[in-house]
């Protein structure tokens, strides 16, 4: 028996893996301590190469579109077969749409013996016309092509099942919740406390005795950034000492009209922090954290500001519905909305001491349910279970990582 198993770990972008909620966070120290040797595929630059330096894992750059480009995707995808075959890995975990095609196509052609797809959203559902078509025969292919599909919350499942993308024999939510945070340290608001709260707000000029309205996430359109907009518009005038704070990337796909974006970058009670390495000293500088996005897989965002005792407002959605109770650590309102996310967000803005039993209720909730660990332990005993199945060696803890779980 091999005392170690070779994974290929393939995504379309590195900010997937360097983003504070990255796929991989959390989870590479544990499958090496369990024998398994990661490789991961991602298109190449600077997020790329900061992950290797970070995780110390090897990388290997096909670049590779998050748009349909049928002529770039065919040049990827010869890429990426040639890389799998070089590496010869026993299993190859393919994440996001187009990583997820190109993954367990090349992974077919390379005759990998286990292939999985990690569904973590469904774009083809605020899609139209023939992209719609498009996008939702590339899941079906992807389901196909994989031995076991992971899901990222049970009612992305449900979504999966319902619209006959994936039979049920294959769909898995890892650990029946399908994600996790760092809530008893890298997001807790006993270690990140008053004194990273009041240092984070002086650092962007807020002061202290404001209110500050929080978004973190790219800040696209499909994030409800224009609704976000609209509601903030109706409430500041009332509300003098609110702030809103965004922490995250503006992007060129899928962009916010240029309109909204000039109106949030002029706005001087509105704070811009770009992408960041650690957002829970802005998690504490928040009062409210929402999410008004329009289509969801699983959002960690929800965890992490549920974590560090955050009330969420989020929309209605499948992968929003997972991390929020409505009316207990949060509310969920219907996407596209602004007036009831201003009107969610005002309910708040009365109730200080709502939005402390809500922030507190969020983080029990985490604490029972979103462990990362459960997820990452999940993961990889999918993992031994596909080898086994095969007939494969599989991956053999070490000796530390045995006295750890023991």
């Amino acid at each position: 028996m091999d005392a170690s198993c070779r994974l290929v770990y393939v995504t379309t972008v590195p900010l997937s893996l360097t983003f504070p909620s990255g796929f991989l966070r959390g989870k590479v120290d544990y499958l090496r301590e369990h024998g398994v040797e990661i490789h991961v595929v991602s298109s190449p630059g600077k997020d790329l190469d900061a992950f290797h330096l970070m995780e110390r894992v090897p990388v290997h750059g096909v670049e590779m579109s998050r748009r349909i480009t049928p002529f770039h995707d065919l040049i990827a995808l010869c890429r990426l077969t040639a890389v799998l075959r070089r590496l010869r890995p026993s299993i190859v975990h393919a994440n996001t749409p187009k990583g997820g095609l190109l993954g367990t196509i090349a992974a077919c052609l390379a005759c990998v013996p286990v292939r999985i797809y990690h569904m973590h959203g469904l774009p083809y559902m605020t899609a139209s016309g023939m992209k719609r078509r498009i996008l939702f025969m590339t899941e079906r292919l992807s389901c196909s092509l994989a031995h076991r599909v992971f899901c990222v919350s049970l009612s992305l499942r449900e979504v999966a099942l319902t619209e006959g993308i994936c039979s049920s024999d294959k769909l898995v939510v890892l650990g029946g919740h399908g994600n996790g945070v760092d809530a008893d340290v890298r997001f807790s608001p006993a270690r990140v406390g008053n004194e990273a709260r009041c240092l984070a707000r002086e650092s962007l000029g807020i002061p202290a005795d404001s209110i500050v309205l929080g978004f973190v996430g790219r800040v696209v359109r499909d994030k409800g950034i224009v609704e976000l907009a609209k509601a903030w518009k109706d409430l500041r005038s009332t509300f003098p000492t609110l702030h809103l704070l965004i922490v995250g990337p503006f992007e060129r796909q899928d962009p916010v009209p240029i309109e909204v974006e000039r109106q949030l970058s002029s706005d001087e009670r509105v704070h811009l922090t770009g992408q960041v390495e650690d957002p829970a000293p802005l998690y504490a500088a928040m009062d409210i954290v929402t999410l008004p996005s329009y289509r969801e897989g699983f959002n960690n965002v929800l965890l992490e500001a549920a974590a560090m005792e955050r009330p969420v407002i989020a929309s209605r959605i499948p992968g929003c519905v997972d991390a929020v109770e409505d009316g207990a650590t949060g509310f969920l309102i219907p996407p596209r909305d602004a007036n009831l996310l201003a009107q969610a967000i005002r309910r708040y803005l009365n109730n200080a001491d709502l939005r402390r039993e809500h922030g507190r209720a969020g983080r029990a909730l985490v604490l029972s349910r979103f462990r990362e660990e459960s997820i990452t332990k999940a993961m990889y005993e999918e993992y031994i279970q596909l080898l086994h199945g095969r007939g494969l060696p599989f991956p053999l803890a070490s000796a530390v990582a045995i006295a750890q779980e023991a």
